[in-house]
């Protein structure tokens, strides 16, 4: 194990890398795992991640006649490297036989995720319990349609999907029980969160990363070098290779519209506006803050303002948007999302905005927890509702990037 801080997630944790595949599909040539990928290969990049994840055991199980070469890629780093077995199942239980002593969780990563985030790692290791795996996930966004033959017979409700990623990670005693009840039965599962749960134990997951996506055609391969290329091209602030961790920053975009009422007071960007009609909404009405909120939670692919403050959840009627923005920073954390900066635009003839634009950017930052909020105002000249001063709509752009570890 390495010498980082045993506060880690991955303190006494092992991550088994799986290489042993064949890559039939991506015709490179070799197994898949040692098919160059910029100026490494996909295990080396793979790598990058995971010793940056924190201080786990590292067991890498590659093809036969790749012992030396997976040795190679470790830059120095401790790893036990096993020959795999004949299928998936059976590399990963070549790796569980050489577990140390002390290891309490396993993780069991795809090498040809090559660009998984460390952060990913560890965001698998916290949540693991006893009787309890965790894998990463993303929701579906594609229409799914079930088919039979040429036929389309029935859409798919995509809100009760996912998309399963690796790290996967279950409690050490668990997994390897599951594994000699696999065996017993001779029955071969699709991951191990399958095999785990076939044992009974229980999976939960946590949000996966885009980046983590699996290389496995040349298409996939491509888009692996391009995201490499475009973060290690010299910028303003960091310049060479990409280091483990690092990934492209994400960008949403978020629109509100609210109309006036007919009293009250206007709760807007962030301030009270005395004098000024409120406007109407579930909450306070604050159009500037609930456009941040969508265009954060978009950029980080975590739904939308109605799904986390709407009228499903009656305690937040009434609550100023400061608190939705306070939340939704909190949302992005346990996430794993870090906001780059905010800037946010609403059209209306009221209220006059520019004596108090510092102001509102500063009371905007200061519930996103310091993050760089710019607003600014502009009128439609006349035309349309923001016109005629029926009420005010927002737009409002976000970036945010995962955050890094190591």
């Amino acid at each position: 194990m390495n010498d980082q801080s045993s506060s880690s997630p991955l303190a006494h944790s092992a991550v088994i890398v799986v290489a042993a595949g064949s890559g039939t599909r991506l015709a490179a040539g070799a197994p898949k795992a040692f098919v160059p990928l910029g100026e490494s290969t996909v295990l080396g990049h793979a790598l990058d991640g995971v010793f940056a994840a924190g201080p786990a055991q590292v067991i890498l199980v590659v093809p036969v006649g790749f012992e030396s070469v997976a040795s190679s890629m470790t830059g120095g780093h401790p790893a036990e490297v096993v020959v795999g077995g004949d299928t998936r199942q059976g590399s990963v239980e070549a790796g569980l036989a050489v577990l140390a002593d002390g290891i309490d969780t396993v993780l069991v990563h795809d090498a040809a995720r090559a660009l998984t985030p460390s952060a990913q790692f560890a965001a698998v290791a916290a949540a693991v319990a006893p009787g309890v795996g965790v894998i990463p996930a993303l929701p579906v966004v594609d229409t799914l349609k079930r088919v039979h033959g040429g036929e389309v017979v029935a859409p798919v409700d995509r809100a009760e999907l996912a998309a399963a990623q690796t790290p996967q990670g279950f409690p050490r005693t668990e997994l390897v029980a599951a594994y000699a009840r696999a065996v017993d039965q001779r029955v071969e599962y699709t991951d191990d969160a399958a095999l785990f749960a076939a044992a009974g134990g229980a999976v939960r997951h946590v949000l996966g990363s885009e980046e983590a996506f699996k290389i496995t055609t040349p298409h996939d391969l491509e888009r692996a070098r391009m995201i490499l290329d475009a973060v290690a091209a010299p910028g303003p602030r960091e310049t060479g290779r990409p280091v483990a961790g690092m990934v492209i920053p994400r960008i949403g975009i978020g629109t509100d519209v609210h109309a006036f009422s007919s009293g009250g007071t206007l709760r807007l960007a962030g301030l009270d506006w005395p004098g000024e009609p409120a406007l109407e909404g579930h909450s306070d009405g604050d159009a500037v803050a609930h456009a941040i909120v969508d265009a954060l939670l978009g950029a980080a692919g975590l739904g939308d303002i109605g799904q986390h403050f709407g009228t499903a959840h009656p305690e937040y009627a009434g609550a100023h948007g400061d608190v939705f923005l306070a939340r939704t920073a909190e949302i992005l954390t346990e996430s794993g999302f870090a906001i780059g900066n905010v800037s946010v635009q609403f059209q209306g003839n009221r209220p006059r905005f520019s004596a108090r634009r510092a102001e509102a950017e500063q009371a905007l930052s200061a519930a996103l927890g310091g993050a760089p909020v710019a607003v600014s105002a502009t009128t439609t000249d006349g035309l349309g509702f923001p016109g005629r001063g029926e009420g005010i709509a927002v737009t409002a752009v976000a970036l945010v990037h995962s955050i890094a570890q190591g």
